[in-house]
């Protein structure tokens, strides 16, 4: 049986979480946990999540435009590429310098409310 938010309406089995501090990417796990996600990877860097995107493609992703000295938009290439669902996460809202192949793609500005978390999650279907 496929996981489920509480409204019945399904949600994504496998999350991958592209975020270079610890503390938001256990935020971020726990509240997707709570939101019915069976499993949830997180990543902090390019590499790591190209490698984790390699080994089992997740069903969604939320990334981090801005790592440690990088950025996430390669993450962001290979996902379109396999058709996989995404959001950028940004703590620097409308200023962040996003490429504008990506403009259309949705954001949350960090912190978000686990409304905007769970809203986002649902984009999925539309992406």
């Amino acid at each position: 049986m496929a996981p489920a938010f509480s409204d019945g309406s399904e949600c994504p089995a496998d999350v991958l979480i592209v975020e270079d501090d610890p503390i938001i990417a256990i935020d971020f796990e726990d509240r997707l946990l709570g939101f019915g996600v069976t499993s949830v990877r997180a990543v902090g860097s390019v590499a790591q999540a190209l490698e984790a995107i390699a080994r089992r493609p997740p069903d969604f992703a939320l990334l981090d435009v801005e790592l440690i000295r990088e950025k996430s938009f390669a993450i962001a290439d290979r996902l379109v590429a396999l058709k996989i669902p995404f959001v950028f996460v940004t703590g620097y809202g409308a200023d962040a310098s996003i490429p504008s192949v990506f403009a259309a793609r949705p954001r949350l500005q960090k912190p978000c409310s686990s409304d905007a978390l769970e809203a986002a999650l649902r984009t999925r279907r539309a992406a």
